[in-house]
């Protein structure tokens, strides 16, 4: 293809804050729309006069994902998230800084640690499935919601029972419950002094308080060396590191990135999961026969179909830092290029039928990188990849080893934007009995 240099892809004519806001609320219905009116490659005008292309062609999504890290910038095309991580954040982290932590990450999220964990979730998953209401509709997505949390906060942090581990239970779903009115003050700090935005800084603040004081008991901690939680061994891994380990700030920053990242997404795809075998026997039956097997093959199939069909974040996004030819283009330094992760994963040409629900379709392996994009892809996959589909096994068995499925409703639940996420717009109800 001829690379065009004399102007940039088309795109809506809309005043910026029409695009931005219709974006911003509306992205999984919005970006569909504009791939059919202008075509796979699509430039939006966005408020602060930044241009963003948007990209649904997978050969371009893999150029983006695949590019230089010191032409494809993260930092700035997630700006709106780092009052919320910091700004020590690996999701935020370009160039060797990204490198860098990435590789002292690491160690608490490779296979064995993962083995690790394993006992803990399915303890809590089981008690968890133990408490679900027979014969009563139900929100999935807040059950699960609730059980991911959980998770994070006794196998990331490590709490135990007490004041601080109940006041997080409240207060870190109140942190990442974002609206529209609320981006603004994540935007520009300078706002949170106003009555508008105070009381989320103040609850960021408050819940930043809990994870330091939590982090600096667990450094004189006297069974340190044996605790297996990933606060516990990015201390210990970080003390022999040297001058090289993680600061203070790099760590609390990144404790906040993991809770953020793996609890709404988890809870998202598993209550679509949920939601999705409620409808259809065939699948629940082929499910169930899993969990009672302990098939975590199949299981984790379920997972990855939920997490195609119903992608949690709809895009994926860099800003070039210099001048590059994508998509038939040449676009410009500053440009926000965002993949479409919702379009491939949608795309007829790419998965046959795309919009049933299919596990099956992922047991022989996963599809290519460049087309099965929920964890993003390249150098700045998602680092908890592996926990979140672990995690996901684990809960789905201990849920369908003691429940028989039922549908609360039919089956046209649309998703919405929450929290900068797509999440089932109600709840995706179902409702459940014991298994004979």
């Amino acid at each position: 293809m001829n690379t065009r240099t004399a102007d940039l892809p088309p795109g809506p004519r809309l005043p910026e804050w029409v695009q931005s806001a219709a974006f911003l609320s509306l992205r999984h219905r919005i970006v569909p729309f504009l791939r059919r009116r202008y075509g796979e490659t699509v430039r939006l005008r966005l408020v602060g006069g930044r241009t963003a292309v948007q990209l649904s062609n997978p050969e371009h999504i893999r150029q983006l994902l695949a590019g230089s890290p010191t032409t494809f910038h993260a930092n700035r095309g997630n700006a709106v998230l780092r009052s919320l991580l910091g700004e020590h954040s690996l999701f935020l982290a370009d160039e060797d800084e990204h490198t860098r932590l990435r590789r002292l990450l690491w160690p608490a999220f490779n296979g064995a640690a993962l083995r690790g964990y394993g006992e803990l979730i399915t303890g809590l998953a089981a008690e968890d499935a133990e408490r679900w209401p027979s014969g009563v509709p139900f929100s999935a997505h807040a059950r699960m919601q609730t059980l991911t949390l959980e998770v994070m906060l006794r196998v990331v942090y490590g709490i135990a029972d007490g004041p601080r581990l109940d006041e997080l239970r409240v207060r870190f779903p109140e942190l990442l419950d974002i609206g529209p009115l609320d981006l603004p003050g994540l935007q520009k700090p300078e706002l949170q002094r106003f009555w508008v935005w105070r009381r989320k800084a103040e609850l960021q603040r408050r819940v930043d308080a809990l994870i330091r004081a939590e982090t600096a008991e667990r450094r004189k901690a006297p069974d340190l060396a044996e605790r297996t939680d990933v606060l516990s061994q990015l201390l210990r891994f970080s003390a022999g590191s040297g001058a090289d380990g993680l600061s203070d700030a790099e760590l609390h920053d990144n404790l906040i990135t993991m809770l953020v990242g793996g609890h709404e997404t988890t809870a998202t795809a598993l209550a679509w999961a949920l939601y999705e075998l409620s409808h259809d026997p065939d699948q629940l039956a082929a499910a169930q026969r899993a969990a009672d097997e302990n098939d975590q093959k199949y299981l984790e199939a379920v997972v990855k179909e939920s997490l195609r069909l119903h992608p949690v974040i709809h895009e994926v996004g860099r800003t070039l830092t210099e001048p590059v030819d994508l998509g038939g283009y040449r676009l410009p330094a500053g440009t926000l290029v965002m993949g479409s992760i919702g379009l491939v994963h949608a795309d007829p040409t790419l998965f046959e039928q795309p919009a049933a629900f299919r596990p099956a379709r992922f047991l022989d392996g996963n599809p290519p990188a460049t087309i099965w994009l929920p964890f993003g892809g390249g150098l700045r996959r998602c680092i908890g990849a592996a926990f979140s589909l672990v995690e996901g096994v684990i809960v789905l068995r201990e849920a369908l080893v003691r429940w028989q499925l039922r549908p609360a409703g039919d089956r046209t639940e649309p998703a919405r934007v929450r929290n900068l996420m797509l999440v089932p717009a109600r709840g995706a109800r179902i409702s459940a009995v014991p298994r004979a």
